[in-house]
């Protein structure tokens, strides 16, 4: 009896929910946007990309685009191999956000971002913009994903 006991209970133990910690998701979901800053600073488009959801929706400059995996590794493989960044820090600390049932997130930053660049000449160039963000988080079983990005700039 007892051990049908035990055995009762750890199934049960096993097949409860997992229950949602937003103090330990949202370390998790810093981590990741700390990830993202030294992905800027080294120029690691996989690091970088390891974050994207495949299908990841980006809504910048009045446009949505929603773009592939290697499209997205294209496209930023080029804006890193083109700039060298400066500066890529918060304004303000990051807010991050949680649906109830801890299977979304959201951060909302505020970076400055200085970088400098050759121009068609080979002149450098220097740039500083002040930047401001929405990413949305999905939980998947490989950890949080970005499925959507909107951005805007100063």
């Amino acid at each position: 009896m007892k051990q049908m006991l035990f055995v009762l209970f750890v199934l049960a133990w096993g097949c409860s929910p997992k229950q949602f910690m937003p103090e330990k998701e949202t370390i998790v979901i810093r981590q990741l946007l700390e990830q993202e800053r030294k992905a800027h600073v080294q120029k690691n488009t996989d690091l970088f990309m390891s974050e994207f959801a495949d299908g990841m929706i980006s809504v910048n400059k009045g446009e949505v685009n929603i773009a592939t995996l290697s499209e997205n590794r294209e496209r930023i493989s080029r804006y890193f191999n083109r700039v060298n960044f400066m500066k890529w820090d918060d304004r303000k600390p990051p807010v991050i956000r949680f649906s109830d049932d801890g299977s979304l997130a959201y951060a909302i930053i505020e970076k400055q971002v200085i970088l400098n660049y050759p121009d068609s000449t080979g002149k450098v160039v220097y740039d500083t913009t002040d930047y401001a963000w929405v990413s949305i988080y999905r939980k998947q079983d490989d950890g949080w994903k970005i499925e959507c990005n909107i951005s805007t700039n100063k």
